[in-house]
């Protein structure tokens, strides 16, 4: 079998077409999307990028594998002590390694590992192709690597190719010849100027003032033009959208490329795509803009689109509604190529429901972020509850509670409203917390490192700096807030 897994930075799902964008961001995906099946509720279980993958090449949740962070002991898998073999446990069953010993050859095209070095990422892999530029490549770049390693092995039977599109991610590169091709299409409509203007007078990285971190970067808007650093009024609103769209659909034109060369090849019909992300974005929920710092839907949610030949034909077109883990379908795959999933794995495999066209999915997920704030949330039904240990300078309550359903965009907590719905989600939360410590064989919550430690990766030192800057802008109150905050005393409480 071949297997085509592309992977695309930062994508939501509901910025696609086949997943309802009013955008013509991905006419490629979604012509894959008609002929295979996609999945409307797949969760990454830890963000952003590199706890992520790293779940997703472990088969586990970050509290089991040790990486929630971007820095600090966080970053790194636990270190597996005196009971390590010759060989580490990630290398013997991560993802790619179960692929391996069912016959594949595997083969991945990204500087991810480079980028956040982690280079556990690499477990499994025969071929590595690193173009170098940690990240900052664009589709163009990447493509003929692709094209060229699917040139050589396009005649062989039995392959896996990874492929890692960066072109969603901040900061917006689409290069400029390529136009604006969404001129004369409008934004979406619920970022009205009264939410743009609320946000403005909010505070916390990456918010309306600071899109790009804690201050704006005019160098980096000269650098990248299609990259806002502000959401000053609709026009910087629309340049968020239009830069973020423009993203997607340059690495769509070079999906379509790839699609292109399949066919060229005569192997199109019995190659399976894949077609996901690391993590989501937000794009002015909860105040934040372009960037993944949340437990919430948009930073978690990630399109899912498999097109398996022989397994997904006679539901070609079909949503699957089940509530799903990515490393779900990571089991899945493992299932199909004829491998075993590791006994240890969190991941849970479906073939037979995607065979079926029907998955009744997981009843509730727990979602995990580390790198920018200490949330973890809990995702059922309706219903999107989220518990914040380090609110990441942005002034979040301890709980918040979102009908996704009826409020999309996060705009509404009814945490006080529904003290019931809250309590299942907690109750929820510390029996999965305690099975996950029960099953880790350190006794160490990840999450209470980060906290001792001081806080996510992204957040240490600049409170400082950034309380100067919001008293400079006119956001006293802000300052004051954070300055008087429980973080300074959540901190201490885990020093000793």
């Amino acid at each position: 079998m071949r297997i085509i897994y592309i992977d695309i930075d930062t994508l939501r799902a509901d910025h696609l077409g086949c997943y309802g964008y009013h955008r013509d961001t991905s006419p490629a995906i979604d012509a894959i999307a008609r002929e295979g099946i996609r999945l409307e509720r797949c969760y990454a279980s830890d963000t952003p990028c590199l706890p992520s993958r790293t779940a997703l090449t472990a088969g586990r949740f970050g509290i089991r594998t040790g990486v929630i962070n971007h820095g600090g002991v966080a970053a790194d898998p636990f270190i597996e002590g005196p009971d390590r073999q010759f060989r580490a446990q990630l290398n013997e069953e991560s993802w790619v390694m179960c692929l391996r010993r069912a016959g594949l050859k595997t083969a991945t095209v990204s500087t991810f590992g480079e980028r956040h070095s982690s280079l556990h990422w690499y477990a499994g892999y025969n071929d590595v192709i690193n173009i170098g530029l940690g990240g900052m490549e664009s589709a163009h770049e990447v493509m003929p690597e692709a094209l060229s390693w699917l040139g050589r092995h396009a005649a062989r039977d039995d392959w896996f190719l990874h492929l890692h599109l960066w072109d969603p991610h901040t900061p917006y590169r689409a290069p400029a010849a390529y136009g604006e091709p969404f001129a004369g299409v409008a934004p979406p409509t619920w970022l009205t100027e009264e939410v743009r203007a609320a946000h403005w007078a909010g505070f916390g990285p990456h918010g309306a003032q600071e899109v790009c971190g804690f201050a704006p970067d005019p160098e980096a808007e000269r650098r990248w033009p299609r990259q806002p650093q502000q959401i000053r009024d609709a026009r910087d609103v629309r340049r968020l959208f239009d830069g973020y769209d423009t993203g997607i659909r340059y690495a769509d034109d070079h999906v379509a490329q790839l699609v292109a060369a399949l066919r060229a090849a005569g192997i199109y019909d019995d190659t399976a795509i894949i077609i996901s992300a690391d993590h989501g974005e937000t794009l002015g929920e909860l105040g934040i803009y372009a960037d993944h710092q949340t437990a919430d839907e948009f930073t978690h949610r990630v399109p899912m689109i498999v097109r398996w030949p022989g397994v997904t034909d006679s539901h070609a077109g079909a949503a699957l509604n089940g509530l799903r883990y990515q490393f779900d379908v990571a089991a899945t795959v493992i299932e199909l190529v004829g491998g075993k999933v590791p006994s240890n794995w969190d991941g849970l495999g479906f073939a037979a429901a995607l065979r079926a066209g029907h998955d009744s999915g997981r009843e509730h997920l727990i979602l995990s972020q580390g790198a920018w704030t200490c949330q973890r949330s809990i995702r059922w039904d309706r219903w999107l509850c989220i518990r914040t240990y380090h609110d990441g300078y942005h002034g979040f309550p301890d709980l918040m509670l979102f009908d996704v359903v009826t409020d999309p965009h996060e705009q509404h907590d009814l945490a006080a409203r529904h003290p019931d719905i809250v309590a299942q989600a907690l109750a929820r939360l510390d029996t999965w917390h305690g099975e996950m410590m029960r099953q880790s064989g350190h006794g160490v919550d990840p999450m209470w490192t980060v906290l001792r430690e001081g806080g996510p990766y992204h957040t240490r030192g600049q409170l400082p700096q950034y309380l100067e800057r919001l008293q400079a802008t006119g956001r006293s109150a802000g300052a004051q807030r954070l300055a008087a905050g429980p973080l300074r005393a959540l901190s201490s409480a885990f020093s000793g």
